[in-house]
């Protein structure tokens, strides 16, 4: 059993993803804690995976699991949480969009006992960001973040923040109920896990938008309609 697991989901990340495992590794390495990073390589077509395993020599911690074909971000993060030796369980961009400087106050509600999922957040008191989105993809990011709130997670300001710590228990039981393969995966933990009695809290974080981003603004629409089918299962299901 590790003390923390961080899983990276990457699909054709070579060009990212060297210097992000690399500064968690460096960040984890001056803790006490016993960690692993798992990269959970979706499919990808570049070589993304068999590079990682290169880089097995210069970070011993690090762990790849391969999937065969690109089934999208929620399925990639669901294997690595279900698949995860750490007692907290953390999800990170590929692309280090969150810095790995972060990771103390992520995890900090999980160890004082205060939380059983911690969030980061772009959006409350205290967050920064370093480098923000072009003005549409913020427009919208906002203006969907209302229709979240409203018809599945009243009080979560920042559903979207690839940046999540959860307590082993509650990554075991919100994954293993989690449907939703693609980006709107986030929505149907979180509101699974909360209706179980999980206790989230959300953590102010630094965060720079990369332009790179796998997330396209004209999938937006894609998200809303997600959001009702999330919430008719969890309806079905008596969550």
């Amino acid at each position: 059993m590790k003390d923390i697991s961080v899983i990276f989901p990457a699909y054709n990340e070579v060009e990212r993803i060297r210097p992000t495992l690399h500064s968690f590794d460096q960040e984890l390495a001056k803790t006490a804690y016993n960690y692993e990073l798992l990269v959970v390589d979706d499919g990808s077509t570049d070589g993304t995976a068999d590079f990682v395993e290169s880089l097995r020599i210069l970070i011993p911690n690090l762990r790849v699991i391969r999937c065969v074909e690109n089934q999208g971000k929620g399925h990639a993060v669901k294997v690595g949480m279900l698949n995860a030796l750490g007692k907290i369980r953390v999800m990170a961009d590929a692309d280090g969009a969150t810095p790995a400087s972060e990771l103390k106050a992520l995890v900090q509600p999980i160890l004082d006992g205060k939380a059983d999922i911690s969030i980061g957040s772009r959006y409350v008191e205290g967050a920064i960001i370093a480098k923000k989105q072009p003005w549409y993809r913020r427009v919208w990011s906002r203006l969907a973040n209302r229709v979240i709130q409203r018809v599945l997670l009243p009080g979560i300001v920042d559903t979207q923040c690839g940046f999540k710590a959860f307590r082993a228990e509650a990554a075991d039981v919100a994954f293993n109920y989690v449907k939703t393969n693609g980006w709107s995966f986030d929505l149907e933990i979180l509101a699974y896990a909360k209706s179980k009695g999980f206790r989230i809290r959300e953590v102010p974080v630094c965060w720079t938008d990369d332009e790179r981003s796998k997330g396209k603004f004209w999938d937006a629409p894609k998200t809303i309609v997600e959001l009702y089918r999330i919430r008719k299962r969890l309806k079905l299901q008596g969550a």
